[in-house]
């Protein structure tokens, strides 16, 4: 079997990172629990990233590119009505196959009100940084329309909290979401 070279290790490490720390946020999830799940070492893994913090940070970065390129994808090509639509099924559907990924967005908000807590405001940069990238995708497949824009982006997150809180997808807080923002039928409990 052939060696992965450094750069497939450190992908390695981030997937092993966003599944550790969708479960045990930040303060929770050890360094320990990331390389066994990978199979090296600790010092290992700390060649090949600086630290816990530049772990959690590469993994935030991983999963707000993989949201807009989700959101890219879906809307390529469609405008308006049309994208916000693809966009809700894409995004519904990869949270129902991908519940790893919603898990690190709602861990990487907390962790950033933790950090700006003892002062750090390091991580907040970043993810505000995402999250601005991932708004402006949204706003340029809506047609530039802000309120849309917000809209859309307000669904997403109620989708979120609802998933996160293990709300059913027969449950009725999902009705007033337009259809393709619904989990009904994908969602396996």
């Amino acid at each position: 079997m052939p060696r992965m070279s450094a750069e497939e290790r450190r992908e390695s490490v981030i997937r092993a990172a966003t599944a550790e720390f969708s479960r045990g946020g930040y303060h929770g999830t050890s360094t320990e629990a990331i390389a066994r799940r990978v199979g090296v070492s600790q010092p290992y893994l700390f060649r090949l990233f600086p630290g816990k913090k530049a772990i959690f940070l590469a993994a935030v970065e991983r999963c707000m590119e993989d949201t807009i390129r989700t959101f890219e994808e879906a809307s390529e090509g469609l405008q308006g009505e049309e994208a916000l639509h693809a966009m809700a099924n894409a995004y519904t559907g990869v949270i129902a196959e991908r519940p790893e990924r919603l898990m690190m967005q709602m861990q990487m908000y907390v962790a950033v009100a933790s950090a700006e807590q003892e002062g750090d405001r390091e991580l907040g940069e970043s993810v505000r940084a995402g999250w601005m990238r991932l708004w402006e995708t949204v706003r340029r497949a809506l047609g530039a329309d802000v309120n849309e824009t917000t809209v859309f982006l307000a669904y997403g997150m109620l989708i979120n909290c609802l998933v996160a809180m293990g709300f059913p997808a027969e449950h009725r807080v999902w009705e007033g979401l337009y259809p393709s923002a619904r989990l009904k039928g994908r969602l396996e409990k």
